[in-house]
Order: C-alpha cells, then sequence, then structure tokens
C-alpha cells in the first residue's frame, strides 16, 4: 500500500492546479495577458519586473505555473520511487509531466505571437480552446494518478465494459465541447462586453457567444433524462448532474450581473469540480468489471 502522505501531495498538486487554472481567468479577464510584453519565460526581459498593474498580474500566473511545473515534477519522481514497474499511478503521473510541459509550451506560444490582451484574432480564437483542451487534459490525468495512488485498480476496456465505455466517450466530449465553447465565450465577453461599443461590423466572436449556454442547456437536459430513465447510468453519473446544474445556475447569474470577475471564477472552478468529478467516477466506473468478475464465494 502506497504512503498516505503521497496521496495527500497528489491531491495538493491537483488543487494547485485548479488555483493556477483560475489565475489564469483573471489574466485574461483583466486584459493583462501582455502584462510582460513578448518575452518568456521572463517578463520584460528580465525575470524580476517591476510588479504593478498588468505586470504584477502576468508575472503571478507565470511565478504560479512554475511552481505547478515543479510540484508535477517532484509528483512524478516520489510515484517512480514507491511504486513497482508497471503501476498505473506511474502512467498517470508520466501523463501529467507531458500535459503540464504541454500548458507552458502553449502559453509560450500564445505570448510570443501576441494572441493576448484585446487580440481578436482568429488565432486566437483558436488557440483557446485548444489551450482549455490541454488543461482539461492535465486535470484528468492528474485526477487519474490520484485515484491510482489511493488503490484505485486498473481501468478496464474489456469488451463486458463496451456500454460504459460508451457512456464515459459520450458524456467526456459533450462536457468537452461544453468547456471549448465556454472558453471562446469568455473571451468574447472579455473583448467585447455587452452592451459596449464594437465600432462598426460585428465580430463573429459575439455571435459564437450563444453557442456555450445552448449546448450547456442540452447537456443538462439530457443527462437529467437520461438518469431519469436508465438506473445503471445513474450509478455512472452520481452527482455530475445536479453539479451540471448548479454550474448551469452559476452562468446565469453571471450574464445577469454583467460577468463581473468573480462570477466569472465561481463558474470556472464548478466547472473544473464537474470535471474532475466526472473523471473520478469514470475511472470507478471502468473498473466494476474487474469488480464482477470475481467469483463470489459460495455458501454451505
Amino acid at each position: 500500500m502506497l504512503p498516505r502522505s503521497l496521496t495527500r501531495y497528489a491531491w495538493f498538486v491537483l488543487v494547485f492546479n485548479v488555483v493556477v487554472i483560475l489565475l489564469g481567468a483573471v489574466v485574461r479577464a483583466t486584459g493583462s495577458g501582455a502584462g510582460c510584453g513578448r518575452s518568456w519565460p521572463g517578463c520584460h526581459g528580465t525575470f524580476v519586473p517591476p510588479l504593478e498593474g498588468d505586470t504584477a498580474i502576468e508575472y503571478s500566473h507565470r511565478a504560479v505555473s512554475g511552481v505547478a511545473l515543479v510540484l508535477v515534477l517532484v509528483l512524478v519522481v516520489l510515484v517512480w520511487r514507491v511504486t513497482q514497474k508497471g503501476h498505473p499511478a506511474r502512467l498517470g503521473a508520466g501523463l501529467s509531466m507531458i500535459a503540464i510541459v504541454g500548458e507552458a509550451l502553449i502559453g509560450a506560444m500564445i505570448v510570443l505571437a501576441e494572441w493576448v490582451a484585446h487580440d481578436d484574432s482568429t488565432a486566437r480564437v483558436v488557440a483557446v480552446p485548444l489551450h482549455l483542451v490541454n488543461t482539461l487534459f492535465l486535470l484528468a490525468v492528474l485526477t487519474l494518478t490520484v485515484f491510482w495512488i489511493g488503490g484505485g485498480p486498473r481501468l478496464r476496456w474489456s469488451e463486458a465494459a463496451s456500454t460504459i465505455r460508451r457512456w464515459v466517450t459520450g458524456a467526456g466530449i459533450g462536457l468537452v465541447a461544453l468547456a471549448a465553447t465556454g472558453a471562446v465565450t469568455a473571451l468574447a465577453d472579455t473583448l467585447f462586453p455587452k452592451g459596449g461599443d464594437l465600432s462598426g461590423e460585428e465580430h463573429f466572436l459575439t455571435t459564437l457567444r450563444v453557442v456555450h449556454p445552448i449546448l450547456a442547456l442540452g447537456l443538462l437536459a439530457l443527462a437529467w433524462f437520461v438518469v431519469s430513465r436508465d438506473p445503471d447510468s445513474r450509478k455512472l453519473l452520481g452527482s455530475v448532474p445536479l453539479l451540471v446544474g448548479l454550474l448551469a445556475v452559476s452562468g446565469v447569474v453571471n450574464v445577469m450581473l454583467g460577468v463581473p470577475l468573480w462570477t466569472q471564477l465561481l463558474h470556472l472552478a464548478l466547472a473544473d469540480l464537474v470535471w474532475i468529478t466526472f473523471v473520478w467516477l469514470s475511472a470507478r466506473a471502468l473498473t466494476l468489471p474487474a469488480r464482477a468478475a470475481t467469483p463470489e464465494p459460495v455458501g454451505d
């Protein structure tokens, strides 16, 4: 059995990365992405710039992102030290390292290409959801690492689990699509606040803004419909429909209040919680065939 301290550390790394994601939202919402200029990994050509205004916000995010990378690296080392060859936690930790390096490289590309601050180019509109998908991958593999460190068995992809695989795949694709459209909507809200002056022809981002709430309502209705009719899916999804409902409510409140920063962060935090919960419950569901296959003791 792995040390409980390692499990606690893995949870800490996961939560810390959620904090990094929220700080990234602060950078986007405040238009501080150009706070360090076209400079990476430094800031205005130095590693310790004067901390004021946009520079302080952008530099703070870069600093905690660097800490997150180190924390994941330490997690990889610790997992390799206390597990044997073939342990699934090694796969999770290794993929976490790849994902967080990917986060750094995507962030560098965005900064160096100047797809930040008030840039409304098509390239930025494409880069934002792609960055978000990589972030979801990071949270997913960190969650699986915690699951495996805590004693969770290896996931099963046998033919017997085909129905569960379809549920997991379908729900996962839906949540990723929802998150990606949410990233585009958040970018549109930042660049083109409702009621603001578009100075001429309407930007295509403002028309894309409606896709996210429509998709959210569709997925929420589908989730509640499936759960109400299928007991097996209720076991798989667990509290996910309730969390998605809370997420939807927070989204409505966010829009009604004019997307202030605190409601944006609340909405994003709930979205991350939904995703982490979904990954955890999916991992549990994909181990059910292994437990079901174990013969029950026969009484005399």
